[in-house]
């Protein structure tokens, strides 16, 4: 095996190099995030909501990883179809430059899934929903209604400041929302 090696020439032995020291770090990267070695999440008391960190990186340790790895072996491929140097080295960049592309756009949009769960009723506002019980008039007495939010039905307690109370079944639009999450409705007219 050693007498392969130092057989090749300098231009094969740098790909050579690269793509293996590229493919045993992604393996064992690979091998300690299936066995739990590996976390982006740590320990804390506290969760920070107003996080403003860079969402989409491009340069991180996998990309770069999965660069060289692709890199190496793009490139051992090329000198193997008997490319030029030159068409070698751009072959194997695009290579790699490709592989980093998709694993930051992987990570990127496996980290838009993240929900917290948590309902904003000022997502409520604009929403079009009907009136499950009565609504008094002028804020007179709470009803509540049916409007979906956040990609779901709720069923939430509701005001009006229409001179009229708003009936079962009619048809509102959310028009603003209280401090203590109360939706202000208004009739929706055609």
């Amino acid at each position: 095996m050693t007498d392969w090696f130092s057989n090749l020439e300098l231009f094969p032995k740098i790909y050579w190099g690269v793509a293996l020291l590229g493919s045993l770090i992604f393996i064992i990267m690979m091998v300690l995030t299936f066995l739990g070695g590996e976390t982006d999440n740590l320990d804390t008391d506290t969760e920070i909501e107003s996080d403003t960190g860079i969402s989409f990186q491009f340069i991180t340790f996998k990309n770069l990883i999965g660069f060289f790895t692709l890199f190496g072996w793009s490139g051992i491929a090329c000198i193997d179809a008997g490319l030029s140097k030159p068409l070698t080295i751009i072959i194997s960049l695009v290579c790699g430059l490709i592989m980093m592309t998709i694993m930051a756009a992987m990570f990127y949009y496996m980290r838009k899934l993240n929900d917290s769960g948590t309902l904003n009723f000022k997502n409520a506002i604009g929403s079009v929903g009907e009136v499950y019980l009565t609504i008094g008039a002028n804020r007179s007495s709470i009803g509540k209604v049916h409007i979906k939010i956040q990609g779901a039905l709720r069923e939430l307690e509701a005001l009006t400041d229409a001179d009229t109370n708003l009936k079962s079944s009619a048809v509102i639009k959310v028009k603003d929302v209280t401090e203590n999450g109360i939706l202000i409705v208004e009739l929706l007219t055609k």
